[in-house]
């Protein structure tokens, strides 16, 4: 009977030690959509600020964000849909409402004025949201979020990124690049 209650300790000793050895697997490398998601157009989503350029017409001429909805207030055609188009498709759309019975030939260009902000958060010297710039890397987002602290793991982080209107999660390497919209996530490393 003395040795029930060691056996006992270990056993559950173990089944700790397991159950924390499968916690550390719950992220997983990031998905294929990660990287093909970095080469492709960028897309328009809530909290980007566009500076809509129509040719020889300075009263439709200005800056407009996207709202939370998803659509900008254009003035004379009212709420245009803009999430998840790119800056080609919204020009063209912008143009194609304006032709029908507002301008003859519109020549409608837009450029980004400001991207929807990277969030960063976890082993940082300053958690919080930041203005994403393009080009950004994981490692150029921690910097500016103070660099690491002394717990962190820096080998890599967890990024959250919405692909295709799909929230994913995937761990990536402190070079890869960051997206507008991307939650940064630093790890506290184990030993």
């Amino acid at each position: 009977m003395p040795f029930a209650k060691p056996k006992i300790v270990l056993a559950l000793g173990m089944a700790a030690v397991s159950a924390a050895l499968t916690g550390c697997n719950t992220y997983q490398p990031a998905p294929k959509a990660f990287s093909e998601a970095t080469i492709q157009p960028y897309t328009l989503d809530s909290g980007d600020r566009l500076r809509v350029t129509v040719f020889d017409q300075p009263g439709l001429t200005n800056t407009f964000t996207v709202d939370q909805a998803g659509y900008i207030a254009f003035p004379l055609i009212g709420q245009v849909p803009a999430r998840g188009r790119t800056l080609q498709q919204l020009s063209g759309q912008i143009a194609q409402k304006l032709r029908q019975g507002y301008i003859r030939d519109p020549d409608v260009t837009i450029d980004v004025d400001r991207y929807r902000s990277v969030y960063i958060m976890g082993e940082v010297g300053q958690p919080g949201q930041y203005s994403y710039v393009p080009g950004m890397t994981v490692q150029n987002a921690i910097a500016v979020a103070g660099g690491f602290s002394s717990r962190a793991n820096q080998a890599n982080a967890d990024v959250t990124r919405k692909i295709n209107g799909h929230v994913m999660t995937g761990r990536v390497g402190i070079s890869d690049p960051v997206l507008a919209g991307d939650t940064i996530y630093v790890r506290e490393r184990l030993f």
